[in-house]
């Protein structure tokens, strides 16, 4: 697979860049300063001296990647595509963030006006095909390759293809089991309920995932 993650450079987008490419992927990491993603990837290889088929470039670079994830910070995230909305036109393009602010000792989810940020990324690129994945993984635990990950990753989206393709993505890294989720109405409850995790986690001093039982083998 070739994908680019736009804003890839944050705890997320580093995860996942990292875990895709371990898996086999070829990974650009995208930023708004490409010298700033090309530190991120040499960081990276310096504490993971294996062979691994990752970049860093300007997010106009990662955009044009076969698939694409969004990984900026949400407040970000609609500046960010709207400025690559012909690069990512006809493309999968992945919404993995969440709409959210810390309040004391809790996380607080955020109502975007598209109803979630999947939502509005969509309604900025009605020629792409947005699914919304992964928005519930522990990002430190993604960034370290000796730390076998078990979890569940919801994916929803309009389009049949883009649930496809996303959950092949998915798939691809060792402990992580794609669910098709739905339609892109369902990223509203998603993304939100990230805001309950993250205050366990807090709580708890965890790094916990998701993980739905009574599923069987899917």
């Amino acid at each position: 697979m070739d994908v680019g993650i736009l804003g890839g450079t944050g705890p997320l987008g580093r995860g996942l860049g990292l875990r895709l490419a371990a898996a086999g992927a070829s990974v650009t990491i995208g930023s708004r300063d490409a010298a700033r993603a090309g530190e991120v990837v040499t960081s990276l290889r310096d504490a993971w001296p294996r062979q691994l088929a990752i970049s860093g470039a300007a997010n106009e670079d990662a955009a044009a990647r076969d698939i694409v994830v969004v990984a900026t910070p949400w407040d970000a995230v609609v500046p960010t595509v709207r400025g690559l909305a012909a690069r990512l036109e006809g493309k999968v393009v992945v919404s993995v963030a969440n709409a959210l602010v810390k309040q004391g000792r809790e996380m607080h989810a955020l109502v975007p006006p598209r109803g979630s940020m999947a939502g509005a990324i969509q309604a900025e690129l009605p020629a792409a095909l947005v699914a919304a994945a992964g928005h519930h993984l522990p990002a430190s635990a993604l960034e370290d390759l000796d730390q076998a990950l078990g979890a569940d990753v919801l994916v929803c989206s309009d389009h049949p293809d883009a649930t496809a393709a996303t959950m092949a993505l998915i798939a691809s890294i060792a402990g992580l089991r794609p669910l098709d989720a739905g339609s892109l109405a369902q990223a509203a409850a998603i993304e939100a309920f990230t805001a309950v995790l993250v205050t366990v986690n807090i709580r708890y001093k965890a790094h916990s995932s998701l993980g739905l039982t009574g599923l069987g083998h899917v």
